[in-house]
């Protein structure tokens, strides 16, 4: 059974995040979904109540939208207290061995742009080592991210574009959580 930590600042103003949920809530209703800032709109997490979630899922998926090349600052508050030491590591932090661990989230900007002479010079891969780090620090299982890239509104894409890559987006999660069942 998956779960998705869904980590967006202004989810209801989201288009792509938002579809992306929506899509998968429609073909899979089984999966749990846990807006975290709708939960902790302060910050102040309930570590024994995440804790407890995750303990219940064998795949933990986290979706957010790529800002500043890295998570909001809502899920790194909530890897920081959840991901406490005798529970994801230390002599005793083996609670999350062996589970799977699958980073899902939009970029704003062109592919291009991630390249050694696009604007933001380096893949978003190589954005994405701390995440593959917590989850080795954790025992866990890493999955390469499913992400796609221009989802900017701003950046002159449209809603239909959005929605469209969302659903495949989408498409390819659920076909993730398919084959690590």
């Amino acid at each position: 059974m998956a779960i998705i930590i869904l980590a967006h600042p202004n989810f209801e103003k989201s288009v792509a995040n938002k579809s992306i949920i929506e899509n998968v809530q429609k073909r899979n209703p089984d999966i749990e979904i846990r807006n975290i800032f709708s939960l902790y709109p302060d910050y102040k997490i309930d570590v024994q109540a995440e804790q407890q979630i995750l303990l219940k899922h064998n795949t933990i998926v986290f979706q957010y939208p790529f800002y500043w090349y890295n998570m909001p600052a809502i899920l790194k508050q909530w890897f920081d207290v959840v991901f406490e030491y005798q529970f994801a590591y230390g002599s005793k932090g083996d609670k999350l061995k062996g589970k799977n661990f699958l980073p899902s989230f939009t970029v704003g900007a062109p592919e291009s742009g991630y390249r050694t002479l696009g604007d933001h010079h380096f893949r978003v891969l190589e954005f994405c080592k701390n995440m593959e780090q917590t989850a080795y620090y954790a025992q866990m299982n890493y999955i390469d991210p499913i992400y796609f890239n221009g989802t900017s509104l701003a950046a002159g894409y449209t809603v239909k574009q959005l929605t469209d890559n969302a659903k495949n987006h989408s498409d390819r999660l659920i076909q993730h959580l398919n084959e690590l069942k």
